[in-house]
């Protein structure tokens, strides 16, 4: 969801500060032309654009579910409260939920209407303040523990509801919940059943081929691990995704036995038949370049298109086991 696209219908702030015995809930929604709205819009875009993102449905026993089906211009105030004091409960019994203000919007993309929950958790930073002295002002720096994130910052968790459809699309993190680290927005709060993420797929994936790799060649074997990133690379380059069922063949082409050891670990999962589709940039980043460091510390980065070439680079087993990288064609050297 782009914040372009997005058409504001209704918003609303409310303080979940768990360290009071009550939420303060506000009785007015807030204006819509507010540089608050493109705040909000901005982190609306950065979790639905994210790979962090899980896509999922209401349970049928969910408290949650009614009360957002049933928000209407008319109630909206209302409705706010009544999310927002079901979640204020889990925090106040749970002091590892961090404290928050919590914004709630009604909005439209494309003609669907939507409703967002964000849940702005509180950062510790100092900033200044002004004191009224006798003889005249005092500038003084403090430590304040209830600032919002910045815009640009991920939000812990936060979830947009389709009101057409019931789809929820939410981003999470585990907290301390009764003394076990659980997903307590999705499993106690909105009461949802929540796959697990294209970019957790993706690190399960990655995760597993390099146990694999490294049980069976070592960990010192940096041109293999090369080589396998090379593969998952260009799988992603020119699919724009990963066939679980295919990758481990791919990988592993030269081993039977890594590749139904790969086929285990994804059993594990359930992912034998999964195709993983990242849509953000962030999240492949880390397969576009080789990064490679010595024992004496010199470091090299690689692109993958370069590493790909030939006549760029060249690696060399040398008769007594070192490796030569050799960098070819050079035209221009920078020192930065």
């Amino acid at each position: 969801m782009l914040k372009d696209d997005m058409i504001m219908k209704a918003g609303i702030i409310h303080i979940l500060d768990s360290s009071m015995a009550m939420p303060v809930l506000s009785d007015y929604p807030i204006d819509l032309g507010s540089d608050l709205c493109d705040f909000l819009k901005a982190h609306i875009e950065k979790f639905t654009e994210s790979d962090d993102i899980k896509n999922c449905q209401f349970s049928d026993s969910s408290d949650i579910m009614p009360i957002i089906r049933d928000c209407t211009p008319e109630n909206f105030v209302d409705s706010s409260k009544l999310l927002c004091e079901k979640l204020f409960q889990i925090m106040n019994s749970n002091i590892d939920i961090p404290p928050a203000d919590v914004a709630v919007m009604v909005f439209s993309v494309k003609s669907c209407d939507y409703l967002a929950i964000l849940k702005l958790n509180y950062r510790t930073s100092y900033t200044h303040t002004t004191r009224q002295l006798e003889n005249g002002n005092s500038n003084e720096i403090i430590l304040h523990k209830s600032l919002l994130p910045t815009q640009g910052q991920k939000l812990s968790e936060a979830c947009v509801v389709d009101l057409s459809t019931g789809e929820v699309m939410l981003t999470e993190k585990k907290y301390e919940v009764n003394g076990e680290k659980r997903l307590y927005f999705s499993e106690l709060y909105l009461q949802c059943h929540a796959p697990l993420s294209q970019k957790s797929k993706l690190d399960i994936v990655t995760k597993a081929v390099e146990q694999i790799n490294d049980k069976y060649y070592g960990k010192d074997d940096a041109e293999r691990r090369m080589e396998v990133k090379n593969v998952i690379y260009q799988e992603l380059e020119e699919n724009g995704a990963l066939q679980v069922e295919s990758i481990g063949e791919k990988v592993f082409k030269d081993s039977l036995e890594m590749q139904e050891a790969f086929s285990e670990k994804m059993e594990k999962y359930n992912m034998t038949t999964e195709v993983v589709e990242p849509k953000s940039q962030r999240t492949i980043k880390k397969f576009q370049k080789q990064h490679l460091t010595t024992e004496t510390g010199i470091e090299i980065t690689i692109p993958m298109e370069e590493y790909q070439n030939p006549d760029r680079v060249e690696f060399i087993t040398n008769s007594d086991g070192t490796i030569s990288v050799l960098i070819k064609n050079i035209g221009r050297l920078d020192s930065k």
